[in-house]
């Protein structure tokens, strides 16, 4: 994949309560015989993001990339991506940074897909976000001027504890993408999962 002019970056959310599945640690689901974290690692280590942050506990330490907390812990993913920020050295800043869950089986997919459209953004875009087969943005499947973020992060009340990511966003100028459904469907529940691992196995079902 061809790197993305003035530099990529990543930040990856995996901290989450994961309430719909009894706690269990989502990024670790095996679904086609590797995680859906390492996944998302693959998938940005692909794309030649550096820096490759995941805002988590450390959750396999085989994986090349930085970890950071939010603080405190478990205060949604404005606070997770405002902590990822701010373990970044502002002088070495890429230009676009990736925003990703990391409960996407089609992340491998999904990735060139973001870095594919960049190029294609009008100036004044801040970025472009993937929208599933509703035509709803979905904002962790996306690519953001790492400034527009940064500027976003730094007005937040309370460093975005607590916060809906669309708080941070809101003020930004996002170009908003239509997606096939295996690009953006996550695995939430019990029987997502089921859902994520017979796809894996078996491919989709043809339409009939």
């Amino acid at each position: 994949m061809t790197p993305t002019r003035g530099g990529l970056g990543a930040i990856l959310l995996a901290g989450g309560r994961a309430s719909r599945v009894d706690g269990a640690a989502k990024p670790l689901f095996d679904v086609g015989g590797r995680t859906l974290l390492a996944a998302a690692v693959t998938a940005a280590t692909d794309a030649a993001a550096r820096p490759l942050t995941v805002v988590a506990p450390v959750l396999d330490e085989t994986l090349p990339v930085d970890w950071v907390r939010e603080d405190p812990p478990f205060t949604g993913p404005a606070a997770a991506v405002v902590a990822a920020l701010a373990s970044w050295p502002e002088q070495d800043d890429p230009a676009w940074t990736l925003l990703l869950a990391c409960d996407l089986p089609g992340i491998g997919a999904a990735v060139p897909r973001l870095v594919g459209d960049i190029p294609l953004l009008p100036s004044d875009s801040d970025g472009v976000c993937l929208a599933d087969a509703t035509s709803r943005p979905q904002w962790l499947i996306g690519a953001y001027r790492t400034g527009a973020l940064r500027a976003a992060a730094s007005v937040l009340p309370d460093a975005g504890r607590d916060a809906p990511v669309r708080a941070l966003l809101d003020d930004l100028a996002i170009t908003v993408v239509a997606a096939p459904d295996d690009l953006t469907r996550d695995v939430d529940t019990w029987e997502d999962l089921k859902e994520a691992r017979r796809r894996a196995e078996h491919g989709p079902e043809e339409p009939s």
